[in-house]
């Protein structure tokens, strides 16, 4: 709404003449002005506020670049004259290069945005940070498996003592079968030998087999965004 006009002309009644009827101040010259700021405050919308109630202001040109409320009319004009839609949008917060990640969908990025191309990224992988020297200082490097067989080198250092007598008969399994020997002999941790035993042996223990290498993790849709 404009700016509010006064409806009864107060300061021109100073100079009328006393006998001129319209120098006087009635009741009725108040209920017309009062009506009308009434009619003109409830058209007014509230500070806070509502669903029901339009703002106007002033549209600024297109280049201000201010603390100025923007009008439907200047985000209207904005929009067609730098043609800023919604892929434009997620084009800026999602640049080739990104990851999108989803918790709920597996639909291709390219259709939930509107633009971009998405490939399915890190399968059966899980993420880490990028540093300027070490393990991980390459982008984009494939590093570790879900399990891993240890091979001997890899063993902690260890030894199996075990006593050999001459009554000793051939045993087997996979805790301590061993051949005999033709005089008692004591093996030590160091596979050193304190008797003069021949073709003794330690039965093998263990099956080699590979043991999970996983660390705790959740699966999520990976994708990224290659143009």
């Amino acid at each position: 709404m404009s700016q509010y006009n006064l409806q009864i002309p107060w300061s021109g009644k100073d100079s009328l003449n006393d006998t001129d009827p319209d120098k006087v101040v009635s009741g009725g010259d108040f209920n017309t002005e009062f009506l009308a700021v009434k009619t003109a405050v409830n058209s007014k919308a509230d500070l806070a506020g509502s669903a029901s109630q339009a703002f106007s202001a002033t549209t600024a040109a297109a280049n201000v670049n201010t603390t100025q409320v923007a009008t439907t009319q200047y985000v209207t004009t904005a929009i067609a004259a730098n043609a800023v839609t919604a892929a434009v949008v997620n084009a800026l917060v999602y640049p080739v290069g990104s990851i999108y990640f989803n918790m709920a969908v597996s639909t291709n990025p390219a259709t939930l945005l509107g633009m971009g191309t998405w490939v399915r990224y890190g399968e059966g992988r899980v993420l880490v940070g990028m540093q300027d020297s070490g393990t991980f200082d390459a982008l984009n490097e494939e590093l570790g498996s879900e399990t891993h067989a240890l091979s001997i080198a890899e063993l902690p250092a260890h030894g199996h003592p075990y006593r050999l007598s001459p009554s000793s008969t051939p045993s087997s399994g996979s805790s301590g079968g061993f051949m005999t020997s033709s005089s008692d002999s004591t093996v030590g941790p160091n596979n050193s030998s304190t008797g003069s035993g021949s073709g003794s042996q330690i039965g093998a223990a263990g099956s080699g087999t590979a043991h999970t290498n996983l660390q705790p993790s959740v699966t999520v849709y990976m994708w990224k965004r290659t143009a």
